[in-house]
């Protein structure tokens, strides 16, 4: 189970939008990497909404927990590419941030985990879930020690972004999480490989080569791959080489996943792109009501 953020990553140049977030990421890969997934969070009753439902609904992924609010935005970015790399240009956060309720936590209840990610805004609730389920917890870029301490007793797998770290660093940042509780600690480094760790042992592993398109979700995918081998009891070292193999699929395409589809985002989405072109287009694109999926 995921539960947390979700967007539509609108690729400017392209004219294109593609499903994304941190937590929707993690439950689509996971599922393709053989486990049984759902997710937990809100959209818009708009066309980028309508879009992301249905993009979860063809990779196999359980939508009892999407909600679908009328009367407000999907999530969206506005992205820049430069060699590959994206470009954050522009977001809105929409309706995405939410209060879980009971059918939520019913649902993560039920699973073997469930994966929050730092932006999803629900690091009140992580100590609730962490007495559900285990609790994977993608802290991405933040390394606050005050915020380590109060989220890693509660994770099964706390994971960092630390592209700009040296071994040193990479481990010393592993240790504080598992110091404070969490009982494995996974540092992605990019072109660097990765790094695991969990009390008494360590582990790395090198990237895979890659062809560069874009880099979006290939940290997801590194996540899902680790988390759901860890759940399933895999050789470590196989585990992290089949993460470092798929993520540097995931950087041969646009998108986290594929799904492109022409931006269509509301008057108000549009409003907050910084280019006028996208705007007009998004602005013309109609809506569409869709069913609220309830737990």
């Amino acid at each position: 189970m995921a539960a947390g953020d979700n967007v539509v990553d609108c690729y400017d140049a392209a004219g294109l939008m593609y499903p994304g977030g941190n937590c929707l990421n993690v439950a689509v890969f996971a599922r393709r990497f053989g486990a049984r997934t759902g997710y937990i969070g809100r959209v818009g009753a708009d066309a980028a909404g309508r879009h992301l439902v249905a993009s979860l609904e063809n990779e196999g992924v359980d939508i009892r927990g999407v909600g679908v609010i009328d009367g407000g935005d999907t999530a969206h970015c506005v992205i820049g590419h430069v060699d590959g790399d994206r470009v954050f240009l522009s977001s809105a956060k929409g309706v995405s941030e939410f209060e879980p309720t009971a059918g939520d936590l019913e649902l993560i209840a039920a699973a073997d985990a469930v994966h929050v990610g730092a932006t999803s805004g629900l690091d009140a609730f992580i100590p609730a879930f962490g007495r559900l389920t285990r609790v994977s917890y993608d802290f991405a870029i933040f390394r606050d020690p005050e915020h380590i301490e109060r989220i890693a007793p509660h994770t099964f797998l706390g994971t960092f972004s630390g592209g700009s770290l040296d071994d040193v660093d990479a481990a010393a940042l592993a240790d504080r999480a598992l110091d404070a509780g969490a009982v494995y600690a996974l540092v992605t480094r990019g072109e660097r490989g990765a790094l695991l760790a969990t009390r008494g042992e360590r582990w790395t592993t090198p990237a895979a080569p890659a062809t560069v398109v874009d880099t979006l979700g290939a940290g997801d995918t590194f996540v899902a791959r680790v988390l759901v081998g860890l759940l399933r009891g895999d050789d470590v070292d196989e585990l992290l080489a089949a993460a470092a193999r798929a993520a540097a699929s995931t950087c041969a395409a646009p998108g986290a996943f594929g799904h492109g589809i022409p931006i269509a985002l509301s008057a108000r989405a549009a409003s907050h792109f910084s280019h006028p072109h996208t705007a007009s287009a998004a602005s013309a694109s109609p809506t569409t009501q869709i069913k609220e999926h309830t737990p």
